[in-house]
């Protein structure tokens, strides 16, 4: 029995393109040549085709079929370790799919951790206080950011906090001095209701001084000269630690 390689592609359920690329990647041996230079397919070729479709189908790469070589054993190993991975695949998709369903439910914000999103929606954030939220949760540990999520609709009702998101880069001297003595005592009271945030990033899980040097950097990046002054001299007013 001979089969040209449209035959046996078809018989095998697959493509002519996938035929040859199993032959250029050493899965599939190549076979003989008729007098016409037509490649001549056999069962073997088949029995192998099939072979490697069935373990493409299970979820087995091209490299992991090729570790197992051209022997017919039971691969119970290697399944079991395809198994493994499969069932984690399950459960990472499960909570993308749960998180989904949040955000469409909720209209959270999809910039921000989940953690963040539910807050971030009841508070109105300025643009650049939102990225740095992002930035925060990626380098402050859990139990902070919860305690973030918690305090941000109580800070951003405070309307000192958006004159500071509009203060422009020139604002003179008495301007900062004004702003800063008008959102300290919003800030003190913040802190003395969760004095944890006095210390945000001892929890964090890179090291504190990477998330110290990323947090600085983000600040630097997103606010302007001005606004960066007001904020060192409010925390100057309530004694925590600089994070600008």
């Amino acid at each position: 029995m001979a089969w040209s390689t449209r035959q046996v592609a078809e018989l095998a359920g697959t493509s002519l393109r996938a035929v040859r690329h199993y032959h250029d990647v050493g899965l599939l041996a190549e076979p003989e040549r008729k007098s016409n230079g037509y490649k001549s397919y056999g069962v073997a070729h088949l029995v192998r085709l099939l072979r490697i479709k069935r373990l493409r189908d299970l979820g087995f790469s091209l490299t992991r079929i090729a570790e197992l070589g051209d022997a017919d054993a039971h691969p119970e190993p290697e399944l079991r370790a395809l198994d493994s991975e499969m069932a984690a695949n399950i459960e990472r998709l499960q909570r993308i799919r749960t998180e989904l369903a949040l955000t469409m439910r909720e209209t959270t914000p999809t910039d921000l951790p989940r953690v963040l999103a539910a807050a971030g929606t009841a508070a109105d954030i300025p643009d650049a206080d939102r990225a740095l939220l992002v930035v925060l949760a990626r380098v402050l540990g859990p139990s902070t950011l919860r305690l973030y999520a918690e305090t941000l609709e109580a800070y951003y009702a405070d309307p000192g906090v958006l004159e500071l998101d509009r203060l422009p880069p020139d604002a003179d001297q008495q301007t900062r001095t004004e702003l800063a003595e008008r959102l300290a005592p919003a800030f003190q009271t913040l802190l003395d209701g969760h004095p944890r945030l006095r210390a945000p990033i001892t929890d964090a899980p890179h090291g504190r001084p990477f998330a110290g040097r990323t947090i600085s950097a983000a600040v630097e990046d997103l606010y302007n000269p001005a606004q960066i002054d007001v904020i060192r001299r409010m925390e100057k007013l309530v004694d925590v630690p600089s994070s600008a």
